[in-house]
């Protein structure tokens, strides 16, 4: 049985979306969803889904509090969903090739430090660029630096709003971050 973490940081729809995939699997039990903001409606959608929530701020995160936990829950793989921190190299080395992140852009265009969300669709649409997408990649040391196992694109039309890139792109998140998840978890 493959346990999952899953880190956000915000809203967590995507979080929410792979809760609702894994549901009623007889391989992969959604086993905590770890997340550093009190006010996060994350923690209220975990809790719909019976899922355990563990809150966390930043010095946890750099200390062994958080990996410990992580090891409590003998946590197998840890899916970042709008997750907004760093990861340290401890989780890193203790996970490899096991931890993965879902961006809102083609990589490399429009990754690193500060880059997430809005700031990645304001990015495109100043760029005029006529397509976007999503990555997943794995986690390393590096933001948004990580081996790329899924790129999906969308058509993008000139002077085309932020908010309306971020619809088509939160499109492809829900519609395939949950299967790429799968596939790696059946190979």
């Amino acid at each position: 049985m493959n346990k999952i973490a899953i880190f956000a940081s915000g809203g967590g729809s995507n979080a929410e979306n792979i809760i609702k995939f894994f549901y009623n699997s007889k391989k992969v039990k959604i086993a905590l969803i770890a997340c550093n903001c009190p006010n996060a409606k994350v923690l209220k959608k975990a809790s719909k889904y019976d899922v355990e929530t563990f809150l966390f701020n930043k010095k946890d995160l750099l200390a062994n509090r958080v990996l410990e936990k992580l090891n409590e829950k003998k946590i197998t793989f840890i899916i970042l969903a709008g997750f907004l921190l760093k990861i340290p190299i401890k989780i890193i080395n203790r996970f490899p090739n096991k931890i993965i992140n879902i961006h809102p852009s083609l990589l490399p265009l429009y990754g690193g430090r500060g880059m997430y969300g809005m700031h990645v669709h304001n990015a495109v649409a100043e760029a005029k660029d006529l397509e976007s997408g999503i990555t997943i990649h794995y986690v390393n040391a590096i933001y948004d630096n990580g081996a790329i196992i899924f790129q999906a694109k969308c058509s993008l039309y000139k002077n085309i709003l932020p908010k309306d890139i971020q619809k088509k792109v939160h499109k492809l998140e829900l519609k395939f971050f949950p299967r790429i998840i799968n596939n790696l978890l059946d190979g």
